[in-house]
């Protein structure tokens, strides 16, 4: 197993927010978009951080936005954004953040799996700035190691 899928509809280059809230807005956003979460997702994740604390923000500059399966939840996915200026989410070592992964799951299992997986991404500490700088969506899905779903073309790929 690797990583979820990465559709182009599910990243976003360059974005500005005013908050953590609206990061993680944006992240839900992408994976409604994609397909992979029903409306209530997004709200579900900025819960977790609410009741939990900023223990999302994982390293510095790089958040991992998530919940716990649900029904909302409508198949494994992963969404990216990157934000034109950091937002601070209020962790004390790796404020702020200028990249945001959303994952949605629907077991457990998964859970751990993808966030084993990304681990291994972010083993390497160039990945996080070189996302933060991705020009566009086809370079954030390369520096993931991750490849287009079939049937997706590149050339049709926007970014906002």
């Amino acid at each position: 197993m690797s990583l979820p899928p990465l559709p182009l509809d599910a990243i976003d280059v360059g974005l500005h927010v005013p908050d953590w809230r609206a990061a993680i807005g944006a992240a839900g956003d992408a994976l409604e978009r994609s397909g992979s979460t029903a409306p209530g997702y997004t709200a579900r994740m900025v819960g977790v951080i609410e009741e939990f604390g900023a223990y999302v923000v994982i390293a510095p500059g790089l958040a991992l936005a998530h919940a716990r399966p649900g029904p909302d939840v409508l198949t494994e996915g992963l969404s990216v954004v990157t934000l034109a200026e950091p937002v601070a989410f209020g962790h004390p070592h790796n404020d702020p953040v200028n990249v945001v992964l959303g994952l949605a799951v629907t077991t457990g299992d998964e859970h751990v799996h993808f966030v084993a997986e990304l681990a291994n991404v972010f083993n390497d500490s160039s990945i996080i700035p070189a996302l933060a700088a991705a020009p566009d969506a086809a370079t954030v899905r390369s520096l993931l190691g991750i490849a287009a779903p079939t049937g997706e073309d590149a050339s049709t790929e926007e970014t906002s």
